[in-house]
């Protein structure tokens, strides 16, 4: 019993460091499935480590299908991917992020939200 306990610490001290090695997303603006307001669209994505901006991106899906790069701002934080764009058209959308870490790991992943047309606005 004492032999597996210690074959179980051991696997688990050599996958620690291996799943904090990926760029997590740890706040989304816009939020995971909150509603924003047709127009300009502000995105920060914060990580939970340093990742090189140069050799990430944004890409907005519309809800047609069509897509669009999101120019990227370089004078964010280190742990940072923020641009802007505009939302033309009501429905759900898909922010999807690619970040390549300092360490040199790929991540990718996708937000999704949804945009309301100005006559449905409260």
């Amino acid at each position: 019993m004492a032999l597996l306990a210690a074959a179980l610490a051991a696997t688990l001290g050599i996958a620690a460091p291996i799943a904090y090695a990926h760029a997590i997303v740890v706040a989304a603006r816009p939020a995971m499935g909150s509603t924003v307001p047709q127009g300009g669209l502000e995105i920060r994505l914060d990580f939970n480590s340093r990742i090189d901006p140069q050799r990430s991106g944004l890409h907005l899906r519309r809800p047609d299908g069509s897509e669009a790069t999101v120019s990227v701002v370089r004078n964010s934080a280190s742990n940072v991917l923020a641009g802007s764009a505009k939302t033309t058209m009501s429905g759900h959308w898909r922010l999807a992020w690619q970040v390549l870490s300092v360490d040199g790991h790929i991540t990718r992943g996708e937000v999704t939200f949804i945009v309301r047309d100005q006559a449905s606005a409260p």
